[in-house]
């Protein structure tokens, strides 16, 4: 038996709890492991809330996110004792997640836990942190470098967000954080950010074409937000689009992208191949100071998820939720 959080809908009611599952329950793979931490991403929060229609198979082990140590190995590149990460590939959606004791998982989906990290650091970075290094990824490749001007990081008091200030700062960028929560401040300027912007200056609909200001952008949120930063994106800029926290539309015009040249790339971190993971991973074990990572962490049990996931779907929650199994 094993301890997971079980969500269950049956004739259209819906819980989340802790339950004790039987091993033999679990789905096939070809890897088994053993789960030492897990996290709480907006996902999560989602399915585990029951705010949004994340989950496509009852009942369900949620959990998108786990690092720990393989039990036993099918697969070529695992052995038993070998530490590995976990992120997306549909885990607690159509497959069982991570928010458990144990897992039946596929080894071409595990990324080697860098010797940089114990298994706690990797799920403080987890699903957001790994996605903040794939927004900064897809900038820089792109053509963005320090001293173009400033780059714009929206929902920055999220778990993506507060990454991606750390990581942008780290490598010598000018980082403007948008925020609704002016009681933060001193949170992200510890982070790097050099300034800090209302949200509500974003939010609402705006001109399709407005004053020049950012060099880069990683947007968290999508709606008018991402048809507002895009707008104000300086010739040549490029944004990089990673979620939809203020809603899944994007009601703009082309104007920016073809009178300013502005790039819009899509980050998709969930079906990313491992060989792009694999060069998220290191670059996070190189640019992410351990000091600012701790900085972002509230740890808590598995028991307390439910209720965590409650608070971050209310915008209660900053920084990244460590989940101790």
């Amino acid at each position: 038996m094993f301890k997971a959080l079980l969500l269950q809908k049956t004739d259209g009611t819906f819980s989340a709890g802790v339950q004790s599952l039987e091993e033999a329950s679990l789905p096939p793979g070809d890897v088994q492991v053993q789960v030492a931490y897990s996290t709480l991403n907006y996902k999560d929060g989602l399915a585990i809330s029951n705010r949004g229609p994340v989950v496509r198979q009852w009942p369900m082990v949620a959990g998108i996110d786990g690092a720990g140590t393989v039990l036993s190995s099918s697969h070529p590149d695992w052995k038993p004792g070998d530490h590995f990460i976990h992120n997306g590939w549909g885990l607690g959606e159509t497959r069982w997640g991570l928010l458990a004791e144990r897992a039946s998982l596929e080894g071409r989906w595990l990324v080697r836990l860098p010797e940089a990290f114990t298994a706690r650091q990797a799920m403080a970075i987890g699903t957001a942190g790994y996605t903040a290094m794939l927004c900064v990824m897809a900038l820089e490749e792109r053509g963005l470098q320090p001293g173009q001007g400033e780059v714009l990081v929206t929902g920055a008091t999220g778990g993506v967000g507060s990454t991606a200030v750390a990581l942008l700062s780290r490598l010598g960028y000018t980082v403007v954080a948008s925020t609704g929560k002016a009681s933060e401040e001193a949170y992200l300027r510890a982070l790097g950010a050099t300034s800090i912007i209302d949200r509500a200056s974003l939010a609402a609909p705006g001109k399709p074409l407005q004053k020049e200001r950012w060099a880069g952008v990683v947007d968290t949120l999508g709606s008018h937000t991402l048809a507002n930063a895009c707008a104000q994106t300086q010739y040549g800029g490029v944004v990089a689009a990673c979620g939809l926290a203020q809603g899944g539309d994007f009601t703009s015009s082309v104007m920016p992208f073809i009178l300013r040249g502005v790039t819009l790339a899509g980050v998709d971190s969930v079906m990313a191949p491992l060989a792009r993971r694999q060069q998220a991973w290191a670059r996070l074990a190189r640019d992410l100071e351990p000091a600012k990572l701790e900085s972002m962490v509230t740890e808590i049990s598995l028991a307390q998820v439910p209720e965590y996931a409650q608070a971050l779907m209310d915008g209660k929650v900053r920084g990244r939720v460590v989940v101790k199994i």
